[in-house]
């Protein structure tokens, strides 16, 4: 069987904003990607809190979850994730249980530790550049809201208590991957930006212990897939993505620019050699390249689902992006457009 056929695959979206576009255009873009996704088969389309990012708009992550959920019927839509230590548990349980009650059994909340900003955007959250490390207690009190209530509890989340929000554990190291195994949790390996996911995969399913909510690991991983009607294209349109982490390292961040014809004369060869280290594990290409290390990469980390982010200029690319990967899951010949 088709391997692609077998492994379910997800969207992470943070309602980028490209260059020259604005914040209501992300959303009206993020809401076209997620009806699509749900047209095309996708599992679950979730949405990323980051602070202070010029080209990322997902930063009132709960806000825009019920908005997208509003627009789709079948489609899970969650978090990938909420930063847990940014927020009082009491305000997430009473979010995600508000949009569990909205939309029952779509919504999903992916937790993770670090603070999606920068240092002066952590003081402005009034967050405390130690609070990762209690990430392990946050989380406890978290899934005591969701809890059913107990005779006496003094602070309850309503709503929220005793609701069933499957919660996923996000890393790029082996914190979470070894929190996730102990409480029996699922695990998402941010493998879009962390390139070296074997290792945290591999100690999740080594350590897991079977819980109520799991009783056998379930590990997604994370990779930035940029698909066209042909290696050239893909190349051509993966720029951008270059383009984004090239600014990145200069500490510039900015909106998703254009694609370019080449990146020679662009960067310096310790940029260009930085930018490849955070895109190692990236798949650019036509539809059989596209295929073949989509298969390598489950076959290598053994992921249960695998999450696609995608950083487009043009929506229209992006969807036809989408489109070409469901296409080779679905074991479909792929149509053909002109470039």
């Amino acid at each position: 069987m088709n391997v692609l056929a077998r492994t379910p695959l997800s969207i992470l979206d943070l309602a980028p904003i490209v260059q020259g576009g604005d914040a209501a255009a992300a959303f009206r873009n993020t809401v076209a990607v997620a009806q699509a996704a749900e047209r095309l088969g996708y599992k679950r389309f979730w949405l990323a809190e980051h602070h202070n990012i010029p080209g990322v708009a997902s930063s009132a992550t709960a806000v825009l979850i019920g908005h997208v959920a509003s627009q789709t019927r079948t489609l899970r839509v969650g978090s990938g994730g909420v930063m847990l230590p940014n927020h009082a548990p009491l305000i997430i349980a009473e979010q995600f249980g508000t949009l569990e009650s909205l939309y029952p059994g779509r919504i999903d909340l992916g937790l993770g530790r670090a603070p999606g900003s920068d240092g002066a955007t952590q003081h402005a959250l009034r967050r405390d550049p130690r609070s990762g490390f209690e990430f392990p207690a946050l989380l406890e009190e978290l899934r005591g809201f969701f809890a059913p209530a107990r005779p006496g509890q003094a602070v309850r989340a309503i709503p929220g208590a005793g609701l069933d929000i499957p919660i996923w554990l996000l890393g790029s190291s082996d914190f979470s991957a070894r929190l996730a195994a102990e409480l029996g949790l699922p695990f998402s390996f941010a493998g879009h930006f962390s390139p070296e996911g074997m290792a945290a995969m591999r100690l999740y399913r080594h350590l897991f212990k079977p819980s109520d909510t799991l009783q056998k690991p379930y590990a997604m991983i994370g990779v930035p897939v940029v698909a066209a009607d042909t290696d050239a294209r893909a190349e051509r349109l993966g720029t951008t993505q270059q383009l984004k982490f090239l600014n990145m390292v200069r500490g510039n961040r900015q909106p998703l620019q254009p694609p370019v014809d080449s990146m020679d004369g662009l960067w310096s060869d310790w940029e260009r050699e930085a930018v490849r280290q955070r895109l190692a594990a990236a798949i650019v290409g036509g539809p059989d390249t596209v295929k073949h290390k989509l298969e390598a990469l489950i076959a290598e980390t053994q992921a249960d689902e695998v999450m696609i982010v995608s950083d487009f200029y043009d929506i229209e690319d992006r969807l036809r992006s989408f489109e070409i990967v469901a296409s080779l899951r679905q074991g479909a010949g792929v149509s053909t457009q002109t470039a």
